[in-house]
Protein backbone atom coordinates (compact mmCIF):
# COMPACT_ATOMS: atom_id res chain seq x y z
CA UNK A 1 0.00 0.00 0.00
CA UNK A 2 1.22 3.51 -0.82
CA UNK A 3 1.95 5.25 2.46
CA UNK A 4 1.69 8.87 1.36
CA UNK A 5 -1.43 10.72 0.28
CA UNK A 6 -1.99 11.10 -3.46
CA UNK A 7 -3.72 14.45 -2.96
CA UNK A 8 -1.92 17.44 -4.43
CA UNK A 9 -2.64 21.04 -5.14
CA UNK A 10 -1.32 24.59 -5.06
CA UNK A 11 1.42 24.79 -2.45
CA UNK A 12 1.72 28.57 -2.22
CA UNK A 13 -0.49 31.63 -2.57
CA UNK A 14 1.09 32.30 -5.95
CA UNK A 15 0.27 28.79 -7.19
CA UNK A 16 -3.42 29.37 -6.39
CA UNK A 17 -3.30 31.86 -9.23
CA UNK A 18 -1.76 29.13 -11.38
CA UNK A 19 -0.47 27.36 -13.14
CA UNK A 20 0.63 24.53 -10.85
CA UNK A 21 3.42 22.08 -11.80
CA UNK A 22 0.96 19.23 -12.22
CA UNK A 23 3.24 16.96 -14.25
CA UNK A 24 5.93 17.17 -11.57
CA UNK A 25 3.55 15.56 -9.08
CA UNK A 26 4.14 12.22 -10.81
CA UNK A 27 7.15 9.90 -10.69
CA UNK A 28 7.20 9.94 -14.51
CA UNK A 29 6.25 13.47 -15.59
CA UNK A 30 7.02 12.73 -19.25
CA UNK A 31 4.07 10.36 -19.58
CA UNK A 32 0.63 11.23 -20.94
CA UNK A 33 -1.61 13.17 -18.57
CA UNK A 34 -5.32 12.43 -18.55
CA UNK A 35 -7.79 14.32 -16.37
CA UNK A 36 -11.03 12.97 -14.88
CA UNK A 37 -12.89 16.21 -14.28
CA UNK A 38 -15.50 15.63 -11.60
CA UNK A 39 -14.15 12.21 -10.63
CA UNK A 40 -16.83 11.63 -7.99
CA UNK A 41 -16.40 8.35 -6.13
CA UNK A 42 -13.60 7.36 -8.50
CA UNK A 43 -14.92 4.15 -10.01
CA UNK A 44 -13.93 5.13 -13.55
CA UNK A 45 -10.67 6.80 -12.50
CA UNK A 46 -9.43 3.85 -10.43
CA UNK A 47 -10.32 1.19 -12.98
CA UNK A 48 -8.99 3.17 -15.95
CA UNK A 49 -5.73 4.01 -14.16
CA UNK A 50 -5.24 0.37 -13.21
CA UNK A 51 -5.73 -0.64 -16.85
CA UNK A 52 -3.29 2.01 -18.11
CA UNK A 53 -0.32 2.07 -15.70
CA UNK A 54 1.90 3.95 -18.20
CA UNK A 55 -0.43 6.98 -18.16
CA UNK A 56 -0.66 9.64 -15.45
CA UNK A 57 -4.16 10.48 -14.20
CA UNK A 58 -5.39 13.54 -12.34
CA UNK A 59 -8.76 13.27 -10.62
CA UNK A 60 -10.48 16.55 -9.78
CA UNK A 61 -13.55 16.96 -7.59
CA UNK A 62 -14.83 19.73 -5.33
CA UNK A 63 -16.05 17.43 -2.54
CA UNK A 64 -13.46 16.59 0.12
CA UNK A 65 -15.09 13.35 1.25
CA UNK A 66 -15.01 12.02 -2.30
CA UNK A 67 -11.35 12.96 -2.76
CA UNK A 68 -10.46 11.33 0.56
CA UNK A 69 -12.28 8.13 -0.39
CA UNK A 70 -10.60 7.92 -3.82
CA UNK A 71 -7.22 8.66 -2.21
CA UNK A 72 -7.64 5.79 0.25
CA UNK A 73 -8.72 3.35 -2.45
CA UNK A 74 -5.95 4.35 -4.87
CA UNK A 75 -3.29 3.90 -2.18
CA UNK A 76 -4.68 0.49 -1.20
CA UNK A 77 -4.51 -0.51 -4.87
CA UNK A 78 -0.94 0.89 -5.20
CA UNK A 79 -1.98 3.15 -8.08
CA UNK A 80 0.92 5.59 -8.04
CA UNK A 81 -0.12 6.95 -11.45
CA UNK A 82 -3.02 8.86 -9.83
CA UNK A 83 -2.99 12.30 -8.23
CA UNK A 84 -6.03 14.05 -6.81
CA UNK A 85 -6.97 17.68 -6.47
CA UNK A 86 -9.88 19.07 -4.48
CA UNK A 87 -11.05 22.15 -6.36
CA UNK A 88 -14.00 23.32 -8.44
CA UNK A 89 -13.73 22.05 -12.03
CA UNK A 90 -13.90 25.37 -13.86
CA UNK A 91 -11.31 27.00 -11.60
CA UNK A 92 -8.92 24.07 -12.05
CA UNK A 93 -9.05 24.23 -15.84
CA UNK A 94 -9.18 28.02 -16.16
CA UNK A 95 -6.43 28.87 -13.67
CA UNK A 96 -4.48 25.91 -12.30
CA UNK A 97 -3.67 23.54 -15.17
CA UNK A 98 -0.71 24.61 -17.35
CA UNK A 99 -1.06 25.39 -21.06
CA UNK A 100 -0.85 22.31 -23.28
CA UNK A 101 -0.50 19.96 -20.31
CA UNK A 102 -3.50 17.65 -20.77
CA UNK A 103 -3.70 14.88 -23.35
CA UNK A 104 -7.28 13.81 -22.58
CA UNK A 105 -10.18 15.13 -20.54
CA UNK A 106 -12.99 12.87 -19.32
CA UNK A 107 -16.04 14.86 -18.27
CA UNK A 108 -18.75 12.39 -17.35
CA UNK A 109 -22.21 13.49 -16.22
CA UNK A 110 -21.62 17.14 -15.35
CA UNK A 111 -24.47 18.73 -13.43
CA UNK A 112 -27.10 19.59 -16.10
CA UNK A 113 -28.83 22.29 -14.05
CA UNK A 114 -32.08 21.25 -15.75
CA UNK A 115 -34.23 24.23 -14.80
CA UNK A 116 -34.19 26.96 -17.44
CA UNK A 117 -33.40 29.68 -14.91
CA UNK A 118 -30.28 27.76 -13.80
CA UNK A 119 -28.74 27.09 -17.23
CA UNK A 120 -26.13 29.78 -16.59
CA UNK A 121 -24.62 27.53 -13.93
CA UNK A 122 -23.71 24.82 -16.45
CA UNK A 123 -20.02 24.04 -16.76
CA UNK A 124 -19.81 24.31 -20.54
CA UNK A 125 -19.76 27.85 -21.91
CA UNK A 126 -17.45 29.99 -24.05
CA UNK A 127 -15.00 30.69 -21.22
CA UNK A 128 -14.75 27.01 -20.29
CA UNK A 129 -14.07 26.07 -23.91
CA UNK A 130 -11.30 28.68 -23.95
CA UNK A 131 -9.78 27.04 -20.88
CA UNK A 132 -10.08 23.53 -22.33
CA UNK A 133 -8.40 24.62 -25.56
CA UNK A 134 -5.58 26.37 -23.68
CA UNK A 135 -4.80 23.38 -21.46
CA UNK A 136 -5.11 20.65 -24.09
CA UNK A 137 -1.99 19.40 -25.83
CA UNK A 138 -2.11 19.64 -29.65
CA UNK A 139 -4.45 16.90 -30.81
CA UNK A 140 -5.68 16.36 -27.26
CA UNK A 141 -9.15 14.90 -26.78
CA UNK A 142 -12.25 15.58 -24.72
CA UNK A 143 -14.80 12.84 -23.95
CA UNK A 144 -18.13 13.92 -22.51
CA UNK A 145 -21.16 11.91 -21.39
CA UNK A 146 -24.52 13.03 -20.05
CA UNK A 147 -27.91 11.46 -19.45
CA UNK A 148 -29.65 14.84 -19.91
CA UNK A 149 -30.61 15.06 -23.59
CA UNK A 150 -31.26 18.84 -23.76
CA UNK A 151 -27.80 19.42 -22.28
CA UNK A 152 -26.31 16.93 -24.73
CA UNK A 153 -27.86 18.77 -27.69
CA UNK A 154 -26.49 22.03 -26.32
CA UNK A 155 -23.00 20.50 -26.01
CA UNK A 156 -23.09 19.21 -29.58
CA UNK A 157 -24.03 22.70 -30.77
CA UNK A 158 -21.40 24.46 -28.64
CA UNK A 159 -18.57 22.32 -29.99
CA UNK A 160 -19.89 22.34 -33.58
CA UNK A 161 -19.71 26.14 -33.62
CA UNK A 162 -16.12 26.27 -32.32
CA UNK A 163 -13.54 25.62 -35.08
CA UNK A 164 -10.83 24.96 -32.48
CA UNK A 165 -12.33 21.51 -31.93
CA UNK A 166 -13.10 18.76 -34.42
CA UNK A 167 -15.38 15.78 -33.78
CA UNK A 168 -14.00 12.31 -33.14
CA UNK A 169 -15.75 9.02 -32.47
CA UNK A 170 -17.56 9.09 -29.13
CA UNK A 171 -15.92 6.94 -26.47
CA UNK A 172 -17.53 5.14 -23.60
CA UNK A 173 -15.93 3.08 -20.85
CA UNK A 174 -16.30 -0.69 -20.67
CA UNK A 175 -18.72 -1.90 -17.97
CA UNK A 176 -16.02 -2.34 -15.35
CA UNK A 177 -15.01 1.32 -15.75
CA UNK A 178 -18.47 2.88 -15.76
CA UNK A 179 -19.16 5.46 -13.08
CA UNK A 180 -21.69 4.60 -10.38
CA UNK A 181 -23.96 7.24 -11.90
CA UNK A 182 -23.77 5.63 -15.34
CA UNK A 183 -24.36 2.13 -13.99
CA UNK A 184 -27.53 3.36 -12.31
CA UNK A 185 -28.97 5.31 -15.26
CA UNK A 186 -27.76 3.42 -18.33
CA UNK A 187 -30.74 1.05 -18.36
CA UNK A 188 -33.22 3.87 -17.73
CA UNK A 189 -32.31 6.72 -20.08
CA UNK A 190 -30.17 7.12 -23.22
CA UNK A 191 -26.61 8.32 -22.59
CA UNK A 192 -25.37 11.05 -24.90
CA UNK A 193 -21.67 10.76 -25.72
CA UNK A 194 -19.50 13.33 -27.43
CA UNK A 195 -15.87 13.24 -28.49
CA UNK A 196 -13.76 16.10 -29.85
CA UNK A 197 -10.09 16.83 -30.27
CA UNK A 198 -8.13 20.05 -30.38
CA UNK A 199 -7.67 21.04 -34.01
Amino acid sequence: MIAHSLRAGPATETEWLGPVPVRQWFAHPERRLEVDLGCGKGRFLLAHAARHPQTNFLGIDRMLRRIRAVDNRARRLDLDNIRLMRVEAYYAVAYLLPPGAVDTYYIFFPDPWPKARHEGHRLFNALFLDALHRTLAPGGAIHVATDHQPYFRQLVDIFARDPRFVPIAPWGPPPEEQTDFERYYISQVPIGRLGVRRA
